[in-house]
């Protein structure tokens, strides 16, 4: 797989906007019998137990509790009212096989995806679609362990764990070491870097993409990849070419960099009677 560098007059929301999706369509039925289907085919594809009743949220179901998982990491009230379109169900997978059975089984029936990790998402493209229906909502929420390793300098994060999660469990191995991401600590991670990771540490350690060492996804034919397996120029497009345009993200391995104990920041506040455009150009 080539990919030329960069993407020419190509934004970054409108990579995310090529989300992942199937074209092979067919006739479906109601969302209850689609679910159902999906359900089975799930059972066909793995050999690891998923509870339905924590695993598999529909509003033909209960609507109290479909509406609470799928508004959990909304910021933007606008995507929520009822003219949007909602997902038929949303799958909350408890193992990896579980995604790679979702995207065999997706391709099967015919539905359209949306992928979420475990953070808020403000434009509402992780669990709103336009683009084809039926669609579905997959939830990477409940993966997200954390294995931080001070001693090689590195941590493997699961998508669905946010900023500060990983914050935290750097902090209880490590009072010298961090990871350079956003400040927002309900950022998930998983999405987090596809879109380059910015933060406060940018400018002495670069974005939080330039500090991932590894990672693993699956892709469109629900193979699950590492760096070696993927390549480096798929391993350079995911880290800031948009989550949703090369599949899905199940982890990052990322760098950890050192820091001292104590950390001052600060704000500098101008207005532009105080010339402040030629007193930073002067610095």
């Amino acid at each position: 797989m080539r990919i030329s560098k960069p993407f020419p007059g190509l934004s970054f929301l409108s990579i995310l906007a090529l989300s992942f999706s199937f074209y092979t369509i067919r006739p479906t039925s109601s969302s209850a019998s689609l679910q159902d289907q999906f359900i089975n085919c799930l059972k066909r594809n793995t050999n690891f137990y998923f509870p339905l009743e924590k695993t598999f949220y529909a509003p033909a179901k209960n609507v109290s509790m479909f509406s609470q998982v799928l508004e959990s990491t909304a910021q933007n009230l606008r995507f929520l009212s009822k003219s949007m379109p909602k997902p038929g169900f949303i799958f909350e997978p408890v193992h990896e096989s579980h995604v790679q059975a979702s995207i065999l089984c997706s391709k099967k029936l015919g539905i359209h995806l949306r992928v979420r990790s475990g953070g808020h998402d403000y434009e509402g493209l992780s669990y709103v679609s336009r683009i084809e229906t039926p669609f579905i909502l997959i939830d990477l929420s409940k993966l997200r362990e954390i294995s931080v390793d001070i001693e090689d300098n590195s941590a493997w994060v699961q998508a669905g764990a946010t900023n500060g999660e990983l914050y935290y469990r750097i902090a209880e191995k490590s009072k010298i070491h961090g990871f350079p991401a956003g400040f927002c600590s309900s950022l998930g991670i998983g999405g987090h870097i596809t879109g380059g990771a910015y933060g406060l540490l940018m400018r002495k350690f670069g974005l939080g993409a330039d500090n991932v060492l590894d990672a693993k996804i699956i892709d469109a034919n629900g193979k699950l990849l590492d760096r070696a397996g993927m390549g480096e120029d798929l391993f350079w497009a995911i880290r800031g070419g948009g989550g949703a345009s090369f599949g899905i993200i199940l982890a990052w391995k990322v760098n950890l960099v050192p820091l001292p104990k104590t950390v001052t920041v600060f704000n500098v506040t101008k207005t532009l009677e105080q010339d402040v455009g030629n007193k930073i150009l002067s610095k």
